[in-house]
C-alpha cells in the first residue's frame, strides 16, 4: 500500500517553514484529535498527522525524506516520535481536558473580580398599601466585611501566609504520561482551594471567612399598583463581591394580603356585591 506523502497529510507545500508546520499540525491535531471527533477514521487520520509531524519536525529526517521520499528514512528509526520540547500545546491540552501547561492564565484566574450573589426577600403588603404605594421598612441578612480582620480571614496582627503545597500558585501540577509524550495537568491546590494563601491563624470573629452575617434594616419606596409575584430590584444590596467584584442585586417580591371587599382584576378594583331580586329590579 502506497503511503501518504506527509506535506500533504499536513496541508503543506514543500518547503514550508517550520512555523508553518507547526501550525498546521496544531489545527489538524485539535480537528482530528479522538477525543473530540468521534469520526470512525479520526484516531488513523490523527496517527498519520504525528507521523508526518515526527518527520517534518525533524531537521534531520525532513532532509532525507525531501531527498528520497520515505525509502530515506530506512535506517533512521522511520518516522519515530514526533518531538515535542519546543512545542506549546497548552490551547491544545485546555481545549480537550481542560487543563494546560501552567500559564500565568490560571494565576490570574484566582484573584480575578467576582460579583457577589444575589439575594430575595419576600415583602408583605396590605391590598390597601399595594394599591396606593408605601414606604416600607425592611429587614433581611447578609454577609459584609468582617469587622475585625476587614476581611482578611486571620486573628488582627497576624496575615495569612503562602501555601507550601502549591507556593503560593494556587495550583498543583502532575506530570502525566500520554502518546505525545509528558504532559502536566494543573488543578486547583487542595490545601488553600486556589487561594494561594493559608490562615495559619483564624479570626475569632469570622472564623476565618473574612465575613460576619449580618442584619440589615432599610426602608425601600414601594410604588402603588404591584401585585402578588411582583419583583423589585434594590442594586447591590446583595452580598458582597469578590476580589473587589461588585455586589450582588436584593430581589423583592411582593405578595398581597386578600382584602375583605376588593380584589383585582388587571388595572381594575372590583368589588362583589350580593343583592336579592328586589334589589336588582327596583335598584336600591
Amino acid at each position: 500500500m502506497a503511503q501518504r506523502d506527509y506535506y500533504e497529510i499536513l496541508g503543506l507545500q514543500r518547503g514550508a517553514s517550520n512555523d508553518a508546520v507547526k501550525s498546521a499540525f496544531r489545527q489538524l491535531a485539535r480537528k482530528y484529535h479522538p477525543a473530540v471527533n468521534k469520526q470512525h477514521d479520526a484516531e488513523e487520520r490523527f496517527k498519520e498527522i504525528n507521523e508526518a509531524y515526527a518527520v517534518l519536525s525533524d531537521s534531520e529526517k525532513r532532509a532525507a525524506y525531501d531527498r528520497f521520499g520515505h525509502a530515506g528514512l530506512n535506517g533512521m528509526g522511520g518516522a519515530g516520535a514526533p518531538d515535542f520540547s519546543n512545542f506549546d500545546f497548552t490551547d491544545i491540552f485546555e481545549e480537550f481536558f481542560g487543563f494546560g501547561g501552567g500559564t500565568s492564565r490560571g494565576r490570574r484566574a484566582r484573584n480575578t473580580p467576582r460579583r457577589g450573589g444575589d439575594l430575595n426577600q419576600t415583602v408583605t403588603l396590605t391590598f390597601e398599601e399595594s394599591v396606593f404605594g408605601i414606604e416600607k421598612e425592611i429587614e433581611f441578612t447578609r454577609d459584609e466585611l468582617c469587622s475585625t480582620c476587614r476581611g482578611t480571614g486571620a486573628e488582627p496582627g497576624t496575615s495569612p501566609v503562602r501555601c507550601q503545597t502549591c507556593e503560593g500558585r494556587g495550583e498543583v501540577r502532575q506530570v502525566r504520561q500520554t502518546f505525545l509524550g509528558s504532559m502536566v495537568q494543573v488543578t486547583t491546590c487542595p490545601t488553600c482551594n486556589g487561594q494561594g494563601e493559608v490562615i495559619t491563624t483564624p479570626c475569632p470573629a469570622c472564623r476565618g471567612r473574612g465575613l460576619e452575617r449580618k442584619t440589615v434594616h432599610k426602608t425601600v419606596t414601594i410604588p402603588g399598583g404591584v401585585d402578588t409575584g411582583t419583583q423589585i430590584r434594590l442594586a447591590g444590596e446583595g452580598q458582597p463581591g469578590i476580589y473587589g467584584g461588585p455586589n450582588g442585586n436584593l430581589y423583592l417580591e411582593i405578595q398581597v394580603k386578600p382584602h375583605k371587599f376588593f380584589h383585582r382584576k388587571g388595572n381594575d378594583l372590583v368589588m362583589d356585591l350580593n343583592i336579592n331580586i328586589a334589589q336588582a329590579t327596583l335598584g336600591a
